[in-house]
Parts: structure tokens; sequence; C-alpha cells
């Protein structure tokens, strides 16, 4: 059976969620560049949960300061 996992870009504040097990915050490499921070991963119930503040904790990415790049689905 596959696992679920659930990836949210989420907006500012939201840096904590409450039933999160296992919870650490982890660079990643990633193609199109540098992400706006650390990846928030854990468990949520039965999921897998990824979480990637959009503009940084603490909001400190302004919206034009973030790298958007076309990304190729396949």
């Amino acid at each position: 059976m596959a696992k679920t996992v659930l990836g949210i870009i989420g907006g500012s504040g939201i840096y904590e969620f409450s039933g999160l097990d296992d919870a650490r915050w982890e660079r990643v490499k990633s193609p199109w560049g540098e992400a706006s921070d650390e990846i928030l991963f854990g468990r949520f119930r039965a999921s897998i949960l990824l979480f990637l503040p959009r503009h940084g904790r603490g909001h400190i990415q302004s919206p034009t300061s973030i790298t958007t790049a076309p990304i190729s689905m396949r």
C-alpha cells in the first residue's frame, strides 16, 4: 500500500502543526534553486507531511525575492 504524502506551501505564521509527530526541519537540494527556507518533515496521522514556508520562517523573503522557475511535469 502506498503512503500518502501531503506537501504544503504555506503563508506567514504557520510554522508548527498540532499533532505532527517526528517533526524536523531539513534543507533540501532542488534542481530549481534554493528554497525560501528549510522544509518541515513529519507524520500526521497516517500521512507524511512536508511543509515549506513560502516566504521563510519569520517572513524574511519578500514576494519579489522568491525564485520562480518554470516546472516541467513529466
